[in-house]
């Protein structure tokens, strides 16, 4: 077993301790400081729970309603926003689904291409030149972390200095980040590509890294400094988010867990399962090998769901390849049959590995007559519908859906466990 990352101990005991270290600077301090990258292990001026965010076994509600309960609305906004700007992508990213597959469908192809693969390990391996780009390689691969400000560095570096494809760096990332989000990662990368904001490209600036690395990096004269964006033939159309239930009917339930959502916050409805599954097809999210690093945090966490859900070990089950989704799915529906189900009870599972997989189950469970019952997380309700166009759209609406969650409207508080 890898060891745990130091400051990231997989267990929602370790989110909480990080939350409540985090608290006192989550204000005006974090809006001052917070663009700056202060080096590996020395990241005090963010709040390093993205992780446990990642997986959810700390959930967006619960985080922004501990800084609410320190801080006023006024003075802890950036940090907010920072936490809906992870909401946003996600909710993004469920009306256009087709971005997550064309991007897997390119990263593929990047695979198969000898030469383009052969440049993108030397960069990786510290070959690149550029001293910082290097240091941030280490960093990532050593630790599993970059600071947020890094990744827009680094990632415009890769496809504009180095120009390599930002699909392969995207890829790069989510296998080697223990907060490798389907949605944040896919989309960030996109952004600074220039074709999420279509025409507007980010491009690092050796001064702007400079301030805000301590001028530990300086590098001038190394990074391209004119540069159009990326284009795309392709137009992603919207489309409605699917209606579905915000509550558990009572009768022989079964709690399936999936490493997208490990919070104990019991589903609205019954709550009383007959046993407990969880899956994970985190090592499916890439053609390429994710980092043993990433598997174990995602896994010790799923385990850690056990002290609250009555998850056995011996029920965890997790697809190494595309082709152990059938073997998973067919492990689900055996348990489902053995405990005579009714139903399967899920979180709604956003677009990524787990929903291809667990799309599947549902398939095999209807041919079983089980049900599949996904309950979508009343955050998610009511903030991924303002998530059609850009993030502005959301931001303008925060106030509003933040006093919703200080009432305790719509059972956005509440982060009891089931059991």
């Amino acid at each position: 077993m890898v060891a745990p990352t130091a400051c990231w101990y997989p267990s929602r005991d370790a989110a909480l301790k990080k939350l409540a270290a985090f608290l006192p600077g989550a204000g005006r301090d974090y809006a001052a400081q917070r663009n700056h990258d202060n080096g590996r292990g020395r990241h005090t001026s963010v709040s390093c729970l993205s992780p446990w965010l990642r997986h959810r076994c700390i959930g967006e509600w619960e985080v922004v309603l501990e800084v609410l309960r320190v801080h006023s609305p006024t003075a802890a906004d950036k940090f907010i926003q920072e936490v809906c700007w992870r909401t946003y992508w996600k909710g993004w990213l469920e009306m256009r689904p087709t971005v997550w597959q064309n991007y897997l469908s390119e990263v593929g192809n990047c695979y198969r291409d000898a030469e383009v693969m052969q440049r993108m390990e030397e960069m990786v391996s510290g070959q690149s030149g550029i001293e910082c780009f290097d240091a941030w390689c280490d960093e990532l691969i050593s630790t599993g972390y970059l600071h947020n400000h890094a990744r827009m560095w680094f990632a415009s570096i890769w496809v504009f200095t180095l120009k390599l494809p930002w699909q392969l760096g995207a890829d790069f990332f989510i296998r080697h980040l223990l907060d490798g989000d389907p949605a944040s990662n896919t989309l960030s990368w996109r952004w600074v590509a220039g074709l999420q904001t279509k025409g507007k490209a980010y491009l690092a600036r050796a001064d702007n890294i400079a301030k805000y690395t301590g001028n530990r990096f300086t590098p001038h004269g190394q990074l391209i400094s004119n540069a159009g964006p990326l284009t795309e033939a392709v137009v992603y159309d919207r489309h409605p988010l699917p209606d579905l239930s915000d509550r558990v009917p009572s009768g022989r339930n079964g709690l399936l867990l999936t490493d997208d959502d490990l919070h104990p916050q019991p589903l609205p409805g019954a709550t009383d399962y007959l046993s407990v599954s969880a899956v994970t097809a985190l090592a499916c999210i890439s053609p390429g090998t994710v980092a043993a690093r990433v598997l174990a945090f995602n896994r010790q966490l799923i385990e850690d769901a056990g002290n609250w859900s009555g998850l056995s070990s011996d029920n965890i089950y997790s697809c190494s390849t595309d082709n152990d989704v059938e073997r998973v799915v067919a492990a689900l529906t055996a348990w489902a049959t053995k405990h005579r189900l009714e139903r399967v009870v899920c979180v709604c599972v956003p677009v990524g590995p787990n929903a291809t997989l667990v799309q599947a189950l549902h398939t095999a469970l209807a041919e079983a007559g089980i049900k599949l019952h996904p309950v979508r997380r009343p955050w998610d309700t009511r903030f991924w519908p303002h998530a059609g166009r850009g993030f502005f759209a959301l931001k303008k609406k925060i106030p509003a859906l933040l006093q919703e969650l200080r009432d305790g409207a719509s059972g956005l508080q509440n982060p009891q466990p089931a059991r």
